[in-house]
């Protein structure tokens, strides 16, 4: 079974991917960072596991995004 079409240019796998993302760099200290949000920040970054690896959609990673902004602005 595959994703369908509208779904896979949205999915981003792997915390190197998530790090290109959101720092622009997919260096280790980066991709640390990623994990840290998904695991022990006040307000996780949103994802799910595909085996041991991490993924996200783009979509909810931007609402994720604008939601910190509301908390900056608060």
């Amino acid at each position: 079974m595959t994703a369908p079409a509208t779904l896979a240019p949205d999915m981003m796998v792997g915390a190197a991917e998530i790090a290109r993302f959101l720092y622009d760099s997919d260096e280790f200290r980066f991709q640390r960072r990623v994990y840290y949000l998904c695991t022990r920040s006040k307000r996780p970054l949103p994802h799910f596991r595909l085996g041991h690896r991490i993924a996200t959609r783009r979509s909810t990673l931007m609402d994720w995004i604008a939601l910190q902004e509301g908390f900056a602005n608060a």
